[in-house]
Formats: structure tokens, sequence, C-alpha cells
């Protein structure tokens, strides 16, 4: 969801090899976009609590790319994630289903909003996977992308997401965004612990996965349970 990250969880190897072939090349861009504005937005907002999203800036996709289409007052930033903010080896990397929403603080959105933004031109303008790749590397190597900063978070609490076609909506979940930072650190994947660390080394980035019991309007994430 680096760049938002939206970090899709593995699934079976054939499920995986199925997506993969289905969604091997762009669709058109017209299947990506949400024609009703509105809803687009209310989707944006569904990541956070009301408390964080009601004030927040809210970014939509338009045949140029996201765009501003409400200006926010309290620094965070959400906005619908398409799938090509997934990692590059992730078979949903093209699948125009994909649709999450996620809310930024004001640290996270410098620089993953940036990256995001940096991925979707290069999308539009008819590169590849790889080119996206390069694109956002060399975009930080000259300094032009910032790279994240300690204290960069961001909410992903929709029940409306859908991350990939083998996990559906997943988890509600909470993102933390480090520069090179080792996973062991945070006890990432040890044991029955639920905290998932995902290294960028391309982006200096290491993007940390935190399961809620609760989605953004409050209802029990089920899955949470003994």
């Amino acid at each position: 969801m680096g760049l938002l990250l939206v970090l899709f969880l593995s699934s079976s190897y054939a499920d995986a090899q199925k997506a993969k072939a289905a969604h091997s090349t762009m669709a058109p861009l017209e299947q990506y976009l949400i024609s009703d504005r509105n809803a687009e937005i209310a989707l944006a907002r569904s990541a956070a609590p009301e408390s964080v999203s009601a004030n927040a800036e809210i970014l939509a996709l338009t045949l140029r790319g996201f765009e501003t289409v409400v200006k926010g007052t309290n620094g965070f930033v959400c906005m619908v994630a398409r799938s090509w903010s997934a990692e590059y080896d992730d078979p949903d990397f093209w699948n125009p289903g994909v649709h999450a929403p996620i809310c930024y603080n004001a640290l996270a959105a410098r620089s993953q909003v940036a990256a995001t933004i940096k991925r979707t031109e290069t999308v539009l303008a008819g590169g590849s996977k790889a080119q996206v790749r390069e694109a956002v590397k060399s975009a930080i190597e000259r300094g032009e992308l910032p790279t994240a900063e300690a204290g960069a978070m961001a909410y992903m609490l929709s029940r409306q997401q859908y991350l990939s076609e083998s996990d559906g909506a997943w988890r509600p979940h909470l993102m933390f965004f480090m520069p090179d930072t080792d996973p062991k650190r945070w006890g990432a994947g040890r044991g029955s612990l639920p905290i998932m660390g995902i290294e960028q080394p391309d982006e200096h980035l290491t993007v940390f996965l935190v399961p809620v019991g609760r989605w953004s309007d409050g209802t029990a994430d089920h899955a949470s349970r003994p």
C-alpha cells in the first residue's frame, strides 16, 4: 500500500500463480478509477476512525493521477491506494479490483504519499513494473523523494478494503514506516507474535504491520478472537 505500502500477505502457490496469470499486465486505466467521487472520498475516510479522517486531506485517483479533492486541517492524508502500491513481486500488482484505503499521519505522508504519486505518474505514462521500481529508486537516490522517518505511521482499518484475491480485506491494522530497520528488532515474525516486518531495500524502508482488534467503524475483527 515503499509508499503507502499496501504489502499484501502471501497466498498459496496455486492462488499466487493464478493471480499472476490473471493480472500479468496493466488493465485499461478506466478500470482502476472509481466513478463516484463521493464514494471514493468515503472509502478513503473509512481507513481511519472518524476522529482522524473527518479533518484529513483526501486524495482521489483521476486520469491525471492522484489529486487533492478535500483540503485537510489535521495533517493526515487519506487515499485509496491502487494495486501498483504493492510489492513488486505481488501477483496482484496490476489487479484493478484492489482498493486499499489508507490514512497517513503527516510524517508518513511526506515520504509515502510522495512515493505513491511517483509510482502513479510512471504508471500513467505507460511504465512497466520494472520502470516503476526504477523510477522510485532513482528518485530516492537523487534526493527527489524523501525516505521514511521515525514516527511515520498509517491506519488501514477499513472493512471495505480489498487487498488481494487471496486475502480480501485481511485484517484491520496499523502500519509503521521505518528507515532501514531490521524486523527482528521489533520481534516481527517470531513465534505467535502477529507483527509483520517487510524490508524494502530499494527505498531504504522497512514497513511493520500490526493487526488490531477493531475496524474503523468500531466493529470487532472476528479473526482477532481466540
